[in-house]
């Protein structure tokens, strides 16, 4: 194996494994983080609809 061979499998495992970890480090830290602050997200306006419909009903029932 000359050098340009060695420089070429190096330059090969440092980009295998610079995808690996940046695989590994999507799928443990950036999607469970994605996956929660769209439900945190989705909980908020729920509540915040509830509320609004809940102060609709209630002027609703005053003006009758």
């Amino acid at each position: 194996m000359d050098f340009s061979q060695y420089t070429g499998f190096l330059l090969f495992m440092f980009i295998f494994t610079v995808g690996f970890w940046l695989l590994i480090f999507a799928l443990t830290f950036i999607v469970p983080y994605w996956l929660v602050g769209s439900w945190i997200d989705r909980f908020k306006e729920n509540r915040e609809n509830k509320v609004k419909a809940k102060e609709e009903t209630v002027t609703e029932e005053s003006v009758l």
